[in-house]
């Protein structure tokens, strides 16, 4: 198995599966377990008591800056009510919309607590799976931008969409690695979409780390996965510029928003490890 990463000779980050006691993770399975009920449960509850609002706002795209204001007091009520809260650190300052951003994806979390973060109206991209989820596909159909990475076709119609977002001055948020790994907190390699948005708009990059939001809430279809409350830890990062790169810095670009991300992962592991 490969150890180090593409682009430097850092060891890779460890599996967070290798941390784990196999007693403890039958021993607490039961208030895992219930912990990501009570989450689920209130996700859903909230999400009913608001639909008639989430539908009125997300009926014309000039109320869609609405309906993200809703998404983000939603998100706020989600994480008190879940003993989620969030622990944001800023690095650098936002620069003006447009912009892209690039975060790490670890958990379902990381949906909500995005629009907990990013003050800025963007539109997010998603997997096409979520589209299947009741009552929250509503979001993924007009607003946000539903990717199917199973298609070409469909994959290139959804960057299209996320250029004609961009055009407009909206954000875009989107995780580069396509969905969530099967080993984090290690991330996987970062497709090229994002960068080449970036690029061929001029604006600027902004990284996102969620550190440990995979510690948090991890698959709630996974019976031994994941699951407690605790502060979600996020760092924003000082955005990187794309004004005047071509397709030859395609590489060093997206190994550098790489390296950003992953920095505060490799911090709390070293912690972990001290």
């Amino acid at each position: 198995m490969k150890r180090t990463h593409e682009h430097h000779d850092r060891p890779l980050i460890a599996d967070g599966e290798s941390y784990r006691v196999p007693l403890f993770k039958w021993l607490f399975a039961v208030p895992r377990f219930l912990f990501k009920l009570w989450f689920g449960i209130v996700f859903y509850v909230t999400l009913t008591l608001l639909f008639p609002w989430f539908k009125h706002y997300l009926g014309r795209p000039s109320r869609y800056p609405k309906a993200f204001r809703l998404m983000r007091r939603w998100g706020k009520v989600l994480q008190w009510i879940t003993f989620l809260p969030q622990r944001a650190r800023w690095i650098g300052a936002l620069p003006k919309p447009p912009y892209v951003i690039c975060s790490n994806h670890a958990s379902y979390l990381d949906i909500p607590h995005m629009y907990v973060l990013m003050p800025d109206h963007f539109a997010l991209m998603g997997k096409y799976e979520l589209l299947k989820w009741p009552l929250f596909n509503i979001f993924l159909k007009d607003m946000n931008i539903a990717v199917n990475r199973g298609s070409h076709t469909e994959a290139a119609k959804a960057l299209m969409k996320a250029s004609k977002a961009l055009s407009k001055g909206i954000c875009v948020a989107l995780f580069p690695e396509g969905g969530i790994p099967g080993a984090v907190p290690r991330m996987k390699h970062f497709k090229d979409g994002a960068f080449k948005l970036a690029m061929h708009h001029g604006v600027p990059i902004v990284p996102v780390t969620f550190v440990n939001h995979w510690r948090l809430f991890g698959d709630p279809e996974q019976l031994l996965s994941r699951g407690h409350p605790g502060f979600a830890e996020a760092v924003v990062h000082p955005p990187i510029p794309t004004a005047g790169l071509t397709e030859a810095d395609l590489v060093a670009l997206r190994n550098q928003v790489f390296d950003a991300i992953e920095g505060p992962l490799r911090e709390a592991e070293n912690q972990r490890l001290r």
